[in-house]
């Protein structure tokens, strides 16, 4: 007996449902189980209710037999809202066939990528993939007929974020380190390659962790922004980061409301910053007094821990704060110091948001390791980027501000305006160091000559000393730092481009 022919809004029905049930009932049980989110559970947390419009919802993969086990081709796409703004959404499905990336889910990226450039809004991965569906690129008809000519250009004209969930490998990988902000989920893995593929290609058994852990991406290779215990914080951290950035590069970023209490603790930095310069304090709590009340976002806490770095609000405006902190390495600037700094300022002046620097360092970190790390070209990679830089630039100096560092935090007109604590000390180095390296005598040796050196190459660097010159505009109490970077904010608005910066560092690496 045939079978009865379905009416066309059956048929409808039956395969929107079928697309909408992703892995199947099994797959998605198994997820929870996990304390894992599925695909389409992601995308609702990350847009405003009601707001998701799906794109490809009956894509499928090109391969004739994979046809009823690939619904959406494993890659959930659409738009929505966020917070009222409008944005486009990826969100890798792993409950089919592990989310792989096939001809047809990279057709549908690419056309979101491309979206976003043409209408001016961000673009959210949600990530998590096994990487290149086998055996469909397999082959000269699988690599051959790859489109990749624009594929991994990045020129930033709209904010892209990443969440990686757990497995990231291929796509998953080359977005998520592409991001402007990335996420990483605790568990998560991002490799170019699985621990199965590594250790039959080398012969060595890898660990999952070890080879691309969230942990290795935070604290060694910098990839990770921020780490998240869970899909749901994961998801929050993104849209917190979003709010801080406009839709595209054309517009400046929204302003919010000045909670109350913002700048009523300023007098309490006379506390927290010790007058002797060899005293350690976390410069996180000068920022949290400095910026508005509850504003204070942190960009790769982890990673280069002697230079923080954080998106806060000042009088509501989204500004980026570059800080060093002597509760690590007494403030010296590392490797992953000098990469941080740089990677926030292209992030800032990509966006149009003003860059404040909060100085109180030793100098670079040198030696052996720090040669081998190549930290020479890292400070001039940084250099670079900060000549490149056309967003308002505000440096307050807390204290010491010693040698080529000075240059690199703001000091040397790279800053378009400048302050000093009246505890501010800025000389070519340690005074302290310069006497052991110039007359070879130290405090133990010879006090009373150590002393008399010592008073001599400490002349001419106080902060009084330094404004005379017109190093700094100001000497200021400290109490008086928010109001001076109010003041300077207002100041160094480019009103002839709308507060619009021109974007010299658009298409600098992502990661180097």
């Amino acid at each position: 007996m045939a079978e009865p022919t379905l009416s066309r809004e059956q048929e409808h029905e039956e395969r929107r449902a079928a697309a909408l049930a992703m892995g199947g009932p099994k797959k998605l049980e198994q997820r929870r189980a996990e304390g894992k989110l599925n695909a389409r559970e992601r995308i609702a947390l990350m847009l405003d209710p009601g707001t998701f419009r799906e794109s490809g919802l009956f894509t499928t993969s090109a391969v004739d037999a994979d046809r009823d086990k690939t619904p959406a081709d494993g890659k959930v796409t659409g738009t929505g809202e966020v917070d009222g703004r409008r944005a486009a959404v990826i969100a890798y499905d792993f409950t089919v066939k592990g989310s792989s990336s096939s001809p047809v889910s990279n057709k549908k990226m690419s056309h979101f990528k491309e979206l976003v450039v043409q209408v001016g809004m961000p673009l959210v991965y949600l990530s998590e993939s096994t990487g290149v569906r086998m055996p469909d690129a397999m082959g000269g008809t699988g690599m051959g007929a790859a489109n990749s000519k624009k594929r991994f250009l990045r020129q930033r004209e709209s904010p892209w974020a990443s969440a990686a969930f757990g497995y990231c490998f291929g796509s998953a990988a080359w977005h998520t380190v592409s991001a402007d902000f990335a996420v990483f989920r605790k568990g998560s893995v991002l490799a170019v390659s699985s621990p199965g593929l590594v250790s039959r290609a080398t012969g060595q058994q890898v660990d999952a962790q070890e080879l691309g852990g969230w942990k290795v991406h935070a604290e060694v290779t910098g990839y990770a922004d921020a780490v998240a215990d869970t899909d749901e914080e994961a998801i929050e951290l993104i849209r917190r980061f979003l709010s801080y950035l406009p839709s595209h590069n054309g517009e400046t970023p929204p302003v919010a409301p000045v909670p109350s209490g913002s700048g009523e603790r300023a007098a309490e930095l006379n506390d927290i910053v010790p007058q002797t310069r060899t005293q350690t304090y976390d410069v996180r709590k000068v920022i949290e007094i400095v910026a508005d009340t509850g504003s204070v976002f942190p960009i790769k806490a982890r990673y280069g821990k002697s230079l923080d770095t954080s998106l806060v609000r000042i009088g509501g405006q989204s500004v980026g704060i570059i800080a060093n902190n002597p509760m690590f390495k007494g403030g010296a600037l590392d490797g992953p110091a000098c990469d941080k700094a740089t990677s926030f300022l292209v992030l800032c002046d990509s966006y149009n948001i003003p860059v404040v620097f909060l100085v109180d360092q030793p100098g670079f970190l040198i030696g052996l390791e720090a040669e081998r790390n190549k930290i020479a070209g890292k400070v001039i990679n940084w250099m670079n980027a900060l000549s490149l830089v056309t967003v308002p630039k505000i440096a307050v100096t807390l204290r010491k501000n010693y040698g080529q560092a000075y240059i690199n935090m703001g000091g040397g007109l790279t800053a378009d305006t400048t302050a000093g604590w009246w505890s501010t000390e800025v000389s070519f180095m340690d005074p302290t160091s310069a006497v052991s390296v110039v007359h070879g005598v130290d405090a133990e040796s010879d006090p009373e000559l150590y002393a008399q050196r010592l008073a001599e190459m400490a002349k001419g660097t106080t902060a009084y000393d330094v404004a005379r010159v017109f190093g700094v505009e100001q000497v200021i109490d400290p109490a008086e730092t928010r109001d001076f970077i109010l003041g300077a904010l207002k100041d160094h608005y480019r009103a002839r481009t709308n507060g619009i910066g021109e974007h010299l560092l658009r298409a600098w690496p992502t990661s180097y």
